[in-house]
């Protein structure tokens, strides 16, 4: 048996997402928001969003196309291959 006095009080609470969600539950907090949840994150929607400010992946792309454009040009066939 569980003594007494010693175990938190739970009591109703309502836990609001930063995209309008809310759920009803209890806990010893009360009332508190979050900023995601299981509605609004990428896991659980299969919607991500990559956040590129600085066009870093398309410089990264970019850069990297030529490289590969001019090698197949060339018919470079790679390293050579080390001798004993």
């Amino acid at each position: 048996m569980a003594k007494k006095g010693i175990h938190p009080v739970y009591k109703p609470a309502t836990i609001t997402c930063a995209c309008g969600s809310v759920v009803d539950t209890y806990s010893t907090r009360g009332a508190f928001t979050v900023d995601i949840c299981s509605s609004c994150h990428p896991f659980y929607t299969g919607k991500q969003k990559f956040v590129d400010a600085a066009g870093r992946i398309e410089r990264f792309q970019k850069k990297y196309a030529a490289g590969q454009a001019a090698k197949a040009k060339a018919g470079d066939p790679g390293k050579p291959s080390p001798t004993s």
